[in-house]
């Protein structure tokens, strides 16, 4: 009975989280923390506890499908990782190349369209995960209605380093001008990344930090982050919703904030006003209140008289 009355309760809630969504991310990327810590609340072994993430991974791509979000980064591997029991990394390779393996044949991810790539070292894992790697990536290349990355040997500082030895190596070789570099010569530096900039990161667990997870793909966009308390096998489509609605409220108050900002500068030097601050002013407008529009409208008609 309990569980019947909590399942409806969390329906409603549900119902009422989704309607107050106001915008979705287009790139979501996710820490799946806590793993381990669930495992060991419950009195099972660690492995217990990934496998049971990934069945919560699973249920998170149904929910960005359903929810149109169209890139997904999971940080399921990373280089700090190497520094955990052998029994425990093996455990997680055989767990990470049979779920490959099992997304790249699910008629789920096919009818949803997922194409599965991998980003890091993936040169570090054993054989039956590049293996793994090489078969997804086949079995889905074709598709490009939700990209999903899978973070393997991955970690965002070895990343850049490595970045960073190859513009120096090609401006060494004087293959490029050093003046010539800029954001693209980066991102082409990087090598194979995220399509997208990050709009969003999630991280399960409680634990309050990013964990070197794709600074330049994330902090460069200034991404939201939201840290969810739940530990990952714990985490439910209610949490996920309540991370987009967060992330839809900081959406909507920093186009509110550069509208006003714009606002203020065409209202104190008027016609003198720059094409710049005037494109953005109209591209962000229509985010304020209804009460800031009719001030907005009010001040332009004082403007257009002074002139």
């Amino acid at each position: 009975m309990r569980r019947w009355l909590r399942s409806k309760v969390e329906a409603v809630y549900e119902h009422v989280l989704r309607s107050e969504i106001t915008e979705t991310p287009t790139h979501v990327a996710v820490i799946q923390d806590g793993n381990r810590r669930y495992a060991r609340e419950h009195g099972k072994d660690p492995s217990d506890g990934h496998r049971a993430g990934a069945d919560t991974t699973e249920q998170l791509l149904e929910w960005c499908d359903e929810l149109g979000i169209e890139e997904v980064t999971l940080y399921t591997f990373s280089t700090e990782n190497f520094k955990r029991p052998e029994d425990e990394q093996q455990e997680l390779f055989d767990l990470i190349a049979r779920k490959l393996r099992e997304f790249a044949d699910s008629d789920r991810v096919h009818e949803a369209e997922v194409q599965i790539r991998a980003l890091g070292e993936t040169e570090k894992l054993p054989e039956r995960v590049q293996e793994a790697i090489a078969y997804a990536t086949a079995q889905t290349e074709s598709y490009d209605n939700l990209q999903l990355n899978i973070a393997l040997a991955y970690g965002g500082r070895a990343e850049l380093l490595s970045a960073t030895q190859n513009i120096a190596s090609r401006v060494a070789r004087e293959e490029l001008n050093p003046e010539a570099i800029d954001v693209d010569t980066v991102e082409k530096a990087l090598g194979p990344s995220a399509q997208r900039e990050v709009d969003l990161i999630i991280r399960s667990g409680g634990d309050e930090r990013t964990s070197n997870f794709l600074p330049w793909q994330a902090n460069g966009n200034e991404a939201a982050v939201y840290f969810s308390t739940p530990y990952w096998p714990a985490f439910r489509k209610i949490d996920f919703l309540r991370c987009l609605r967060t992330y839809g409220h900081r959406e909507r108050n920093w186009r509110q904030t550069r509208a006003r900002r714009a606002r203020s500068i065409i209202t104190a030097i008027g016609s003198r006003t720059s094409s710049e601050t005037t494109t953005t002013f109209e591209r962000f407008r229509d985010s304020l209140p209804n009460t800031d529009q009719e001030r907005e409208g009010s001040e332009a008609t004082e403007i257009e008289t002074a002139d």
